[in-house]
This record gives structure tokens, sequence and C-alpha cells, in this order.
């Protein structure tokens, strides 16, 4: 997400829209989002039988049989699928890419939302479009969708031999490959998984079974020379361009560097995570069967929890690090390897601020949505938030949320909160 500091950070509320007036107005409205910055509010709305999309209560001037998908992107434009007479269009602050297609989904941005990408079928063949620009190539099957951070590349999974149901055996020689900007790697596997691009785009990994039995990652169509029972999707070194990845052999999980163990055994490891300059690697592990907990550099945490631990985050600096974790039904977020007091019916994916001094999480508890940062709960209630975002001095913190059917944004300092 992209915060930037020419947004309103002045402390204070605003009222951007009242839903229950726009309830009058429409048929019915669906699908919540607020802008990055907060100054925006959108929505599907119904009138009079078509769909469009709302903006602080004005309405994108084109109806459609459909609207759904609704992002912003980070630069602030409102992004969705909309579709006319059977066929698909992906719409950018109203206007539609040229298309039509027949389905589009999953849309992608890169870092700055300067450019914009999503899957896309076309006559059962199945490929992607960055800016409206289709690829060359369209595929009998594609998934795993991605692009690189700066927009300049898309890749996927894709499957590069048509197949009937029944060819088992076409498809236990290898029928799927990766194709990057719409182009396939000359080798094929059984599976393809995890698609990820370099932080320079200029490479692709993806986990792949190279057999039926056998696992391992694939960088622009190379092979580890070590294959495994299994592995999960892989992660660039911010730098140095090293490939990291969890990897399972004679039952226990690791994280593998270029096809080397790097960290102690698990009994489950996934999800790593370089800090910004790559001097630290994080990643949701289980220490013990039926445990969950965070290591740092190949160290677990002490603090662990029964069900399940996720949203794993890090600081900028990587100094510190959190994630969401839930124990007998109950969810809390674990923070440098300690458990926050409070239990609740979820905790969202946690933001640390740019200095990483605060953390913050969206929290539900009893139908109702709230804030807690650093541990302290914000003492209010709404029926919709999202995530907090921190000014970039790391003083405020923006709140975007439904109060009484009513959408606002509001700018408080962290030392409100916290205390």
């Amino acid at each position: 997400m992209v915060v930037s500091a020419s947004w309103n950070w002045e402390p204070g509320e605003q009222m951007l829209l009242d839903l229950g007036s726009c309830r009058e107005k429409y048929e019915w409205i669906e699908e919540l989002h607020a802008s990055a910055d907060g100054e925006k509010i959108a929505a599907v709305v119904n009138v009079e039988g078509e769909f469009t999309a709302c903006v602080n209560g004005e309405n994108w001037e084109d109806t459609y049989d459909r609207v759904w998908g609704l992002q912003f992107s980070p630069d602030g434009r409102l992004c969705g699928f909309a579709q006319s007479m059977g066929e698909w269009y992906v719409a950018v602050d109203g206007a539609t890419w040229e298309g039509p297609y027949g389905y589009a989904w999953h849309l992608l941005f890169n870092n700055d939302g300067s450019r914009i990408g999503c899957a896309v079928q076309q006559d059962m063949r199945y490929g992607m479009a960055t800016e409206g620009q289709l690829w060359d190539t369209f595929y009998a099957n594609a998934n795993n969708f991605t692009m690189s951070s700066d927009g300049s590349s898309t890749a996927a999974a894709v499957q590069t031999i048509d197949m009937g149901q029944a060819e088992t055996e076409k498809f236990a020689a290898g029928t799927y490959s990766v194709a990057v900007d719409g182009k396939a790697w000359d080798h094929n596997f059984v599976n393809v998984f995890g698609v990820s691009f370099s932080p320079d785009a200029r490479h692709v990994a993806a986990e792949v079974r190279s057999g039926m039995y056998d696992y391992t990652i694939c960088v622009d169509g190379k092979m580890w020379d070590t294959t495994y029972q299994s592995v999960w999707a892989p992660v660039f070194h911010p730098t140095t361009q090293a490939v990291v990845a969890p990897v399972r052999q004679k039952g226990q999980w690791t994280l593998a560097q270029d096809g080397r163990g790097i960290w102690p055994t698990f009994v489950q490891c996934w999800h790593p995570q370089f800090s910004a300059d790559g001097q630290h690697l994080a990643a949701i592990v289980s220490p013990k069967f039926g445990r969950w907990t965070v290591a740092v550099d190949g160290t677990p945490w002490n603090a662990s929890f029964g069900d399940s631990v996720t949203h794993l985050a890090m600081s900028a600096d990587g100094k510190r690090a959190a994630a969401v974790g839930k124990e007998d039904e109950k969810w809390s977020l674990l923070v440098d390897g300690k458990v926050w007091q409070g239990k609740y019916d979820m905790v969202y994916a946690p933001r640390f601020s740019a200095d990483g001094a605060h953390v913050g999480a969206v929290i539900e508890k009893g139908g109702k949505f709230s804030y807690a940062i650093d541990g302290k709960e914000y003492g209010r209630s709404f029926e919709q938030c999202w995530q907090p975002v921190f000014s970039p001095d790391s003083t405020h913190v923006l709140l975007r949320c439904v109060e009484n059917d009513k959408y606002y944004r509001r700018v408080v300092p962290v030392s409100e909160i916290t205390g």
C-alpha cells in the first residue's frame, strides 16, 4: 500500500458518505471498499435493475448487467469487472479497457499502482492482460497469476499441452509450465504452483512437481538439483536474488536457499518473508505437532497457538515481527514472541508503522469491529472497518470505518489509543 506524506494527516474526522441515504437511492448496495487514503468509499450499486459503481455517492456514468470485484489501486483508482451482453470488461474509474473478454478476474497491481493486470479467459483459453494488452499466447489452463513489483511483467502457471480427462499418462509426463509475459518455459512439469518474481523483475521462481512423487523449486526454467517430498512457494532475497523456499525431507520441514538447507527442521514451515534489507528472514512454523508460532532467522518464539498462525508481517527494518494466532476458537496477535492479552472472534492482518515502533490490526468481537494498537483497544466499535494506516512519521493512524451506517475517515494520534 502506498502511504503518502501528502495525505491529510490532521487529527479529526470526516463523514464522507451516509449509507442510509444511499440505500434509499439504490435497489441495494454491496462490496464496500475504502481507498488507502480514506478519502473515497466505493460500492457496487443496483440502479433500476442494472449495476454500476458509486464513489462517495457519485455513480459511474455507464451501467452494466453485473459489476463485481471492486478494488482501489495503490494510487487510488477504483477498478473492477463489468459484464455487458454476456461479455466482461475491466473498468478503471468508470472507463473500460478495450476488451471484451469471455471472462476476467484476479486484479493485480504493481507497487505504486501505475500498472494494472488481471487474469483473462478468451475463447476458452487462459492468460493475462496488462493495461488492456493481452498475452500473445493463451493456454488450456492458467492459475497462480502474479505481477512484478514494477509492473513490467506478468507470469502464471500454464497448461501447455491440451489433454482429455482420462489421459493420465500425458498428465504424468508433464503438461504444466510457467509463462512469463505469455511465453512458456521450455520445460514441462506435472504441476506448477507459487509463481513469484524477483524484486528487479528479471527472474521468476515457482514450486514444481517434477515427477509423481518429487517436488522442487525451478528458477527461470532451471530446477534445483535436489528434489523433496514437498515444497511451498519460493521467495527471492531482496538484494542478492537468492531463492528461499520451505522444503520437506524425511518427514520434516526446513527452509532451503538455492537448494541448500539453511534452517533447523520443523513439523511444518511456510510463508517465509524477508525484511526489506534482506538481513532477517521469518516464517510460520510448527516446532512440534499441534503447535504453531513464528521463527525469525531460524529461532522459533516460545509462545505458540494450538489452532493456527497466519498473516505474518515484519517491520520495515526487520527488527520486529507479528502474526495472528488462534487458540481454543479465539484469536489474538503474536508480536515479537509475546501474545496480546485481548482475545477476539477474529483478528485481521497486522500492520507496522514506518519506524516499527507501533503495530495495529482490525479486531472483531460480538459482530462488531474495532482497532487495537500496541495491544490497546480503541474505545469505539463499528459495523465495518479497514486496516489501520500509520502516518509516514508514525505519530498518527488513519482509521477508515462505518459507524451508524455512515462512512468516516478519522485521523487519530497513536498516543490517544495507546495512552
